[in-house]
């Protein structure tokens, strides 16, 4: 399969992610932060240096991913000034995803509000009343504008998000009728927070053709304390997972691209060690 790395959990210098990835046989380069800047706001000249950078090194870009929509409120409206900043924002982004050749891009969703749907008194007492149906509308013009520019979006099952789940993902998918252009960014470890299975519940919620990229890592998580701890893959929750979502994504010829999201590090902030420690483990997984 076709294995890549977010590069900034290497290094937001570019130069040295793309020697790392070379040390370890990667080739698809995700991008989120460049230097100091994130991806959408680089000018013209930065934008043509980085394609040139990762063209000259034989890298493909799978995926810019921007924080679309992140931090926004069923409280806001289409329209309103944050929801113009955030639209503008990807419309940047889709510009450069044309310089630099990534067919797709990442969007997030609002702030969760925590019970979306009830039944037998919950409806009432419980549901966070039309919380779902003020989404809907803060994510279906970024549908538009994609449609627009021959470029695909993934929402990324976020943690404290209205999408944490693949099932929370692919019923926006639907409600929008936007499967031709929106599929899931699955981040696995993130939905272990709202305790969605990623195997096998996550997978046959996800295939059927509404997969469109993988973010891979491990956690260990405790949400009555409201404790996440990231650990070295194959060492978390998701250690007896891994293996058999691997092999049905093999099965099922799933052709996008898997990045190693390496937010780890062994206790001492060297992130460039906490993935040494973990790329041996998902190169001998998802390769």
């Amino acid at each position: 399969m076709k294995l890549g790395l977010i590069c900034d959990g290497i290094s937001r210098e570019l130069a040295h992610a793309i020697d790392v990835m070379d040390e370890f046989g990667l080739e698809h380069a995700e991008l989120q932060f460049v230097g100091d800047t994130e991806v959408g706001d680089h000018s013209a000249q930065e934008i043509r240096e980085i394609d040139a950078r990762l063209r000259d090194r034989g890298k493909l870009v799978p995926c810019l991913s921007r924080h679309v929509f992140a931090g926004m409120t069923t409280a806001n409206t289409p329209g309103d000034d944050l929801h113009t900043r955030h639209m503008d924002a990807l419309k940047r982004v889709i510009d450069m995803a044309h310089v630099v050749g990534s067919p797709l891009v990442r969007i997030m969703t609002n702030k969760k509000e925590q019970i979306l749907w009830g039944t037998n008194g919950a409806e009432k007492w419980n549901v966070a009343q039309g919380a779902w149906d003020r989404t809907l509308p803060l994510i279906a013009p970024a549908c538009d504008v994609a449609r627009n520019s021959g470029i695909a979006l993934v929402v990324e099952t976020g943690n404290g998000t209205m999408v944490n789940s693949t099932w929370t993902a692919r019923k926006l998918i639907d409600d929008l009728d936007a499967k031709d252009v929106l599929k899931i960014l699955w981040d696995p470890a993130n939905s272990c927070w709202c305790h969605e299975e990623a195997f096998p519940r996550g997978y046959e919620t996800a295939k059927d053709g509404y997969l469109g990229h993988i973010h891979i890592k491990d956690v260990q998580v405790d949400t009555p304390s409201a404790t996440l701890e990231v650990r070295r893959i194959g060492e978390g929750q998701l250690a007896n997972q891994f293996q058999p979502l691997a092999d049905a994504l093999r099965t099922d010829g799933y052709d996008g691209v898997i990045s190693l999201e390496n937010v780890y590090h062994p206790g001492d902030g060297d992130y460039e060690a906490g993935f040494r420690l973990c790329i041996d483990r998902f190169k001998e997984i998802f390769a």
